[in-house]
């Protein structure tokens, strides 16, 4: 989820974010309408087509989770922070 919100600042097309994040079609699918749900990306024209572009609140998403994975890496613990990392991803 985090790398489609990021890809999605500046908005990205479709194909952009499926082959920037590594995703297959279908899973694009199904976490861009989590995404949607969420609030955290919003659909656009981008290129003359369809795309996404993060929303405020996914912008909030990425600067609390990135505050999180500093947060843990600064203690020590960058086993953890991997692990939060890979869910996130998966998630």
């Amino acid at each position: 989820m985090t790398d489609i919100t990021e890809i999605a600042r500046e908005g990205a097309l479709k194909t952009q974010i499926m082959y920037k994040a590594n995703l297959s079609f279908t899973q694009l699918s199904n976490y861009t309408a989590l995404l949607l749900e969420k609030n955290l990306i919003t659909p656009t024209v981008y290129e003359g087509r369809e795309g996404y572009v993060v929303t405020a609140q996914g912008l909030n998403f990425l600067q609390k989770y990135r505050e999180l994975i500093r947060m843990i890496e600064t203690s020590g613990n960058k086993k953890a922070a991997l692990s939060i990392q890979n869910i996130v991803k998966k998630t």
